[in-house]
């Protein structure tokens, strides 16, 4: 008999008991025994700051707690949603949980994953390990037409914008972002009071609908965007193209979530769904992207300028690369977003079935890069399902410079999965704009909850490259990560991904064949 059957059977007998013992207790002994312990924890659920479902469901939401406390502990050691596409692992969330919280996250009796289970990976190490002293880990993006270059760290939060989620949760990571030295990507929904009350490092998310710097027409505004492009608080600018949870579609904040005060930031009308334009309208073809960054970058006085994308037709992306060569413009990063990201809300069927996974986009986009001659020249960001610094290693081994995380942040601010985040309901304060729901969530303590993740994401990621012989995340290779193919075979990343020679895109006559029908197809411009 397993523990849920024990437990079921355990509540249907108490249920039983109380309603038999009902019948013979007085009522005084119902207030002192069972009425006022309530009212006490009630009062003490209201009270306390950690736990922002409690606050919003006194009592009751114990009984979410107590299911998770008696689970098989078994089902926490199934293989992450990236190599087997079931949900995330109750072993992932309750790393983040305990890293958030400050909790020791050690675990007795060496892995359960079965090491010789097809898509089972790991890192090689060295005989000699290596001793970082600087652990302060810095990336610096700017290319070679940045006036304002910006040192960021390997983890930073990735695009959630207000309204999708609450103010409070936009505080609570900003502020979050301030004290641990790292970057707060706003989302396409503009940057609100709430992104620069707390003073965190913020990147500017321009999307199809342009909020923030949108004129009433729904198209680009230079001088709004001047305006904001050169506050202190944002260090650099990215030109949404697509993202991996809805490539294709643009950016939805249902109706029920849009107050007035998102719609002035917006500048949209009230008491409908918002639903970005699918495509851009201030440009229209790669040549038009690549100068619509230069202007980004001349509007904000050099700073770093960048767009995002999930990966879909090889092809197109290989246009952008023959603008740059033709243009000589090219963006200071690009941010690699994967088919399998999150959002607040979307059709199933383009959640589920269109773009590119993240793995296969980062290494075409690098490999690219390298083949056109340009990879030096800018930075590539990569988000996609990271929850451990082992993620943000074969995630750079894969060529990202930095690693961008919106689910791991999430969870650190104590969201529980619960989908309700296109509804106005969710139960912890986090992707809601009802304030009797937000105000549940506690910027100060959620924001060290924050920090921690992020800190210590970046303290494993240390011991890592240290286990690994290696001095910095510049030294990670794609020989370092293996994967088991099956179970004789093994295989490292850079036989799983191989890289171009530099420079072989550029010439008709070095094109690797693989690469050669979409080569040819790509034009600088059209898409």
């Amino acid at each position: 008999m397993n523990v849920r059957t024990v437990f079921m059977a355990t509540s249907v007998i108490s249920t039983l008991a109380v309603v038999f013992i009902s019948f013979f207790w007085p009522p005084i002994l119902w207030l002192f025994v069972v009425i006022v312990p309530l009212v006490i924890v009630g009062m003490r659920d209201m009270m306390q700051t950690r736990r922002s479902l409690l606050r919003l469901y006194p009592v009751v939401g114990h009984i979410r707690y107590l299911m998770e406390s008696i689970r098989p502990e078994i089902q926490q050691y199934f293989v992450e949603s990236d190599i087997d596409g079931r949900p995330i692992s109750r072993e992932f969330r309750s790393l983040i949980y305990q890293r958030a919280k400050g909790e020791r996250d050690t675990r007795p009796f060496g892995t359960l994953f079965d090491t010789y289970r097809e898509g089972y990976e790991w890192m090689t190490h060295s005989i000699s390990p290596s001793h970082i002293e600087d652990t302060n880990l810095r990336v610096v993006f700017g290319g070679p037409d940045c006036k304002q270059p910006y040192a960021a760290s390997p983890l930073n939060i990735s695009a959630m914008s207000f309204g999708s989620l609450s103010q409070t949760a936009i505080k609570a990571l900003n502020r979050g972002a301030k004290k641990g030295g790292f970057a707060h990507n706003t989302g396409e929904g503009g940057v609100s009071p709430y992104h620069l009350e707390p003073g965190g490092d913020l990147i500017w998310q321009i999307g199809t609908g342009y909020f923030g710097c949108r004129n009433l027409k729904g198209g680009f505004d230079a001088d709004l965007f001047a305006k904001t492009a050169n506050l202190d608080n944002v260090k650099m600018i990215e030109i949404k193209l697509s993202q991996g949870a809805k490539p294709g579609h643009g950016g939805i904040l249902p109706a029920a979530k849009l107050t007035e005060e998102i719609s002035i930031i917006r500048l949209v009308p009230m008491g409908q769904d918002v639903i970005s334009p699918s495509g851009h309208t201030e440009f229209s073809d790669p040549t038009g992207l690549l100068r619509f960054v230069k202007q980004l970058r001349d509007l904000s006085n050099g700073k770093p300028v960048g767009f995002k994308l999930c990966i879909g037709r090889k092809s197109e992306f290989l246009s952008i690369c023959k603008a740059m060569v033709e243009t000589g413009i090219t963006p200071d990063f690009i941010t690699v977003d994967g088919g399998e990201g999150g959002t607040g809300a979307s059709p199933v069927e383009l959640t589920n079935s269109v773009g590119t996974p993240m793995r296969e986009g980062l290494s075409f986009v690098n490999a690219a890069l390298i083949g056109f001659g340009l990879r030096d020249k800018m930075r590539l960001i990569a988000a996609g399902k990271v929850f451990s610094a082992f993620h943000m290693l074969r995630t750079m081994a894969l060529g990202a410079d930095t690693v961008n995380a919106a689910r791991g942040m999430m969870l650190a601010l104590g969201c529980i999965q619960s989908r309700s985040c296109n509804t106005d309901h969710c139960p912890t304060g986090i992707a809601t704009q009802n304030p009797d729901r937000y105000m549940a969530l506690d910027v100060t303590d959620k924001s060290e909850r924050v920090a921690r993740y992020q800190g210590a994401m970046i303290r494993h990621l240390v011991e890592l490259l240290e286990a690994g012989g290696l001095h910095s995340v510049e030294d990670i290779k794609a020989s370092h990560v293996m994967r088991r193919i099956d179970n004789e075979i093994v295989k490292s990343f850079a036989d799983l991904y191989p890289r171009l020679e530099p420079g072989c895109l550029r010439d008709a006559e070095t094109i690797p064949l693989a690469w050669r029908q979409d080569w040819d197809m790509a034009s600088a411009t059209k898409w």
